[in-house]
């Protein structure tokens, strides 16, 4: 015969059993997090994935092209995306969001701005910068051998889209698009015209670890806004990141869901961590790592979430 005590230990071991039971992940299939092709994206992916692991989750990386990801994610193929640029991906991504088969989960938390940047110095021979009409009027300022006399723009590499060579197509501009073959390759270019002191013109973005020890600036479109809509020429959207997943993934994995929809990353922690990793040459899982235990609280939060 069970004792009062004994019996009073057997319902709280129970209790003990369905409170792990309810924290414990749903299905032991990995989540698929996309992986694109610019350090930002492996960091917001890598600690998104090293939270859910945290939780009991089972990860998995897959590399994915930013625009060819979306067909994926809503084929379930790909199962998260922490770090989805609106802006440049056409109308795959938004039919897929109408359609369910992609479904918002909310911002990030990143403040992006991306546009045309230069070094401060080309404001000596190109006065009226910001302007993009004074870039204009001084084009060749920023041309090359290869491109004179229109001025040299280092764009996105291809699978990124084709935004600037289409503003420049539209609106007859004087400059001369060239896709960047990688973020390193056009880092590595930017950082061997600031040593130089050379004309460069570059399609880049905010947040990154390049502005921290370059003060490079933006171009200035605004003024193209009051007749974008008749001209069609217009200065860049600027992007919503939005964390994204699956339509079967709340279904799946509904503490996960729960867990990604109050994870957040902001501006100066992506900065940081991007300049250990590229700038410093450290080991990306090393710098998570390390994130990770650092911000232990901030993590226990985003757990305790499912």
């Amino acid at each position: 015969m069970l004792s009062k005590f004994s019996i009073t230990a057997l319902i709280a071991s129970g209790a003990l059993l369905m409170g792990a039971a309810s924290v414990a992940a749903e299905s032991s299939d990995p989540i698929k997090i996309a992986i694109n092709s610019w350090t930002g994206q492996h960091i917001s992916a890598h600690i998104s994935g090293s939270v859910l692991q945290k939780a009991g989750y089972n990860v998995e990386y897959v590399t994915a092209g930013a625009v060819p990801q979306f067909a994926a994610i809503s084929q379930g193929n790909i199962h998260l995306q922490p770090e989805a640029w609106g802006n440049n991906v056409g109308a795959i991504y938004e039919n897929a969001v109408a359609s369910g088969d992609i479904i918002k989960l909310g911002s990030l938390g990143l403040k992006p701005v991306e546009g045309w940047m230069y070094p401060p110095y080309m404001k000596e021979q190109c006065p009226g910068l910001p302007a993009v009409e004074a870039l204009m009027k001084c084009a060749q300022v920023f041309a090359t051998a290869e491109t004179f006399p229109k001025a040299r723009l280092i764009t996105y590499p291809a699978d990124w889209g084709t935004r600037s060579k289409d503003l420049v197509k539209k609106a007859g501009w004087p400059i001369h698009p060239i896709a960047g073959g990688s973020e390193g390759a056009m880092i590595a270019e930017m950082n061997s015209a600031q040593k130089s002191k050379k004309p460069i013109l570059v399609m880049f973005w905010l947040p990154h670890w390049i502005h921290t020890p370059y003060d490079w600036e933006f171009v200035d479109m605004s003024s193209l806004n009051s007749a974008c809509e008749t001209t069609d020429v217009c200065g860049f959207k600027q992007a919503d990141i939005t964390k994204i997943v699956s339509g079967d993934f709340e279904a799946k994995w509904p503490g996960a869901f729960k867990i990604m929809q109050k994870l957040s990353i902001d501006n100066a922690t992506m900065n940081a961590l991007m300049l250990e990793v590229d700038n410093k040459e450290r080991e990306l899982e090393d710098v998570v790592s390390e994130w990770m235990s650092d911000n232990t609280i901030q993590v226990q939060s985003w757990v305790a979430a499912g």
